[in-house]
């Protein structure tokens, strides 16, 4: 732990600086809300809805994942063939662990899946050990927009039988789907990356994404004795000594 610290001072004094630092907040909020109203803008592409995917029940025509609802989000999963759980992907499990409850979106008339490139026979005991309740599909060998890139929030619009991309984000993009990311952003010391901008004598940081792996002793690490962390809260989680995919290590 760094000896680093925000200054002390009265509670006038920081509720100033507080309240100035609310001004850039809101202004930053509104400028959300801009680019969200040209987001809702965007044209959009129309794709064959009737391509299959493979999930729990086999194979399904891509239309059944709206599960009757006009507006469907889907989290494209990257995968690692042949590798064990540890091994496959440590950001696409940061991002999946956060969204394993979909019934506001539900609620909101919004459907929402994860798809992933893996077999589907590689797919569904990954899932089962995860404890994901949300339907996963397996788009191996289906063409963009539903297959193709992975490691992408994607939305799609539905009219009838008729089936459209209408965005697509990838990156820090992604962000908006983790709320850790912004509640460790209300705090101190932040994410404890070496990019982000800190006062002089705060932590170095590390490399980005650099907690999102640790060994069974939770210390973070990127090597063959890792695991993406939310898998060593799950029953059965022992310790590894290899990642099973090419490059062991981050």
């Amino acid at each position: 732990m760094s000896n680093a610290r925000p200054p002390v001072v009265d509670l006038v004094t920081w509720q100033a600086a507080r309240d100035e630092l609310l001004a850039r907040e809101k202004a930053h909020t509104r400028e959300g809300d801009a680019i969200a109203a040209a987001r809702r803008r965007l044209p959009m592409v129309e794709f064959d809805g009737t391509v299959e995917v493979v999930g729990a029940n086999g194979p399904v025509p891509f239309l059944d994942l709206f599960e009757g609802r006009d507006e469907l989000l889907l989290y494209q999963h990257m995968w690692h063939d042949g590798a064990p759980h540890q091994g496959q992907c440590e950001g696409c499990t940061n991002m999946a662990w956060h969204l394993r409850d979909a019934v506001y979106l539900n609620a909101r008339g919004v459907s929402f899946a994860i798809v992933t490139t893996g077999r589907w026979e590689e797919v569904a005991p990954f899932v089962e050990f995860m404890g994901y309740t949300q339907p996963w599909y397996s788009v191996r060998d289906v063409p963009a927009p539903v297959g193709g890139e992975m490691g992408c929030v994607s939305s799609f619009l539905r009219d009838g039988d008729r089936t459209f991309l209408t965005y697509s984000t990838t990156g820090r993009g992604l962000e908006v789907a983790n709320g850790s990311f912004g509640l460790l952003d209300l705090t101190p010391y932040g994410r404890g990356e070496a990019w982000e901008d800190k006062p002089d004598g705060w932590p170095e940081g590390d490399v980005p994404c650099w907690y999102w792996r640790s060994a069974a002793d939770g210390t973070a690490t990127w090597g063959p004795t890792s695991r993406p962390v939310a898998q060593w809260t799950r029953p059965g989680a022992t310790p590894v000594e290899t990642l099973g995919r090419q490059g062991d290590c981050h």
